[in-house]
């Protein structure tokens, strides 16, 4: 049976980051990315071209693109909200690379979606078609989110023909990838198996993208259950940091660590080195001061001594 195979991008440096109190150096944040392409993370997100007020651990988003390396082999995504943040993102490629792919926000609540981005969800769906055809004309890609997907924090239950409608819409622009995501942490895997599952169907030719936080902490078993139902890449944090400013009592995303432990004792290939990630928790943890949620960083991985003994006892 040929091995099985997903696409993990690190969205620590701008999810992960901007809920943080902690204050994150521009050279910190360089550091964070460098850490994790170590480890074998070859897709990263790195900013938010939103107003800085609004997020101000995203204020130094062009100063930190400057920063970034110039790998071949690694892809920086961007988050652009409107046009604003789509131009300030096309304008990093002008004096070297630059940002390599812009996401968008289609949210489903009008409620949320103009607490999170001063949009209904009517105005979002077209800021990102807009996005998403200025990006691709500056020569980035351009995937979008389906924000808020399982649950809104002040509607409640969304529907999922609701996530389906918008999918259908958004994939007329041809987007690099939709990504469905759990935005406040409420979604279970038998949700999340029915939403992309119906999702999947609608627009079969768009590659799946799964986006979780573990707020009631069935973050990893819903990435589980995106994976059966046919996303190809999920979303992770290393540490499992993270949560959205404008979504109350939000927590942090799955842990990067948490989700490679799983899917690597699953036989499901990442190309990503777990000890490394650990490592590089650890030093997360030393720059904020405290301990991370993530768990696998806590206990470590599989028990190597145990396993060796099991193996020389056979």
């Amino acid at each position: 049976m040929a091995e099985r195979t997903i696409e993990i991008v690190e969205v620590g440096p701008r999810d992960g980051l901007q809920n943080e109190a902690v204050e994150f150096s521009t050279a910190d944040k360089l550091r964070l990315i460098n850490l994790a392409i170590e480890a074998g993370i070859r897709r990263l997100e790195v900013a938010s071209f939103v107003h800085p007020k609004l997020v101000p651990q995203m204020a130094d988003a062009e100063a930190l693109v400057a920063g970034l390396d110039d790998r071949p082999d690694v892809i920086y995504l961007g988050l652009a909200l409107n046009m604003r943040g789509v131009e300030r993102a096309a304008a990093t490629r002008s004096s070297g690379r630059g940002i390599d792919e812009i996401g968008c926000v289609a949210i489903t609540s009008d409620t949320f979606g103009q607490k999170n981005q001063g949009q209904t969800s009517a105005e979002s769906l077209a800021a990102s078609l807009e996005i998403m055809a200025f990006a691709k004309a500056e020569g980035m890609e351009a995937g979008v989110t389906i924000s808020a997907a399982y649950g809104c924090p002040f509607e409640g239950e969304i529907a999922p023909d609701r996530v389906v409608d918008l999918a259908k819409r958004l994939a007329d622009a041809e987007p690099c990838e939709i990504s469905i995501a759990d935005t406040i942490g409420v979604a279970v895997p038998a949700q999340v198996t029915d939403v992309i599952g119906k999702v999947k169907e609608a627009v079969p030719h768009i590659p799946l993208r799964a986006h979780f936080h573990n707020t009631r902490n069935t973050g990893i078993a819903n990435a589980w259950a995106a994976l059966e139902a046919g996303a190809v890449t999920i979303d992770a944090s290393l540490g499992g940091l993270g949560g959205c400013p404008f979504a109350p009592r939000a927590t942090g995303n799955i842990a990067t660590e948490d989700l490679v432990y799983m899917l690597q004792r699953s036989g499901v290939e990442t190309g990503i080195d777990l000890d490394k990630l650990i490592s590089a928790t650890g030093w997360v943890q030393g720059v904020l001061g405290r301990q991370t949620p993530a768990m696998v960083s806590q206990a470590g991985g599989f028990p190597k001594a145990a396993a060796a003994e099991k193996n020389a006892a056979e």
